[in-house]
């Protein structure tokens, strides 16, 4: 089975998107990133919040508004929620719990990665130990608030091993992998 790796764009001060899910912020710091782009092909799966899927597009008003990479995957995608739609959504399946939606999207991956998308299913799955690998892109902004890559006042240290580092004009790649 693959891995489960949590991939986010993230501002030099801990944010992955802004007051009130914002993402428009990341915008401008969208880019050719060959580590990510190489990344797109390994992806089998996604494992997505409720909330980031019904959340801002940094993408919006594009073409590619509200495709996975901006339009560069296509896959199945599984979303973490207590409250389904009531009408069905093309190559996206509503899960009601953790444990359901990662054996879902582990079978639907096969040997391929399973991105998490949102910082609250990723939390959930370093709680659960079901987190493999954690690819941060630092993009050079400080946006001040909105939604921290993770935030767990009081909480346990997590150790990680680095995998890579790499630059890219808008921003720095850091991969890792849970330790625990």
């Amino acid at each position: 089975m693959g891995k489960l790796l949590y991939s986010a764009a993230m501002s030099l001060d801990g944010f992955i998107a802004g007051a009130g899910g914002d993402m428009s912020w990341l915008t401008a710091y969208l880019g050719p990133n060959p580590l990510v782009d190489e990344l797109v092909g390994d992806v089998g799966a996604l494992l997505v919040g409720n909330r980031t899927f019904g959340g801002g597009d940094p993408y919006k008003g594009t073409e590619n508004e509200g495709k996975a990479f901006g339009g560069g995957w296509e896959g199945p995608s599984f979303v973490l929620t207590h409250h389904a739609p009531d009408r069905a959504v093309p190559g996206v399946t509503f899960v009601g719990d953790l444990a359901a939606g990662v054996a879902a999207a582990k079978a639907a991956a096969g040997d391929k990665y399973v991105t998490v998308l949102g910082a609250g299913v990723a939390h959930q799955c370093l709680d659960a130990g079901v987190l493999d690998e954690v690819l941060v892109i630092i993009s050079p902004v400080l946006l001040g608030d909105g939604v921290r890559l993770f935030d767990q006042p009081g909480g346990a240290d997590v150790r990680l091993e680095r995998i890579s580092l790499s630059g890219v004009p808008h921003g720095t790649n850091l991969w890792f992998r849970v330790l625990g």
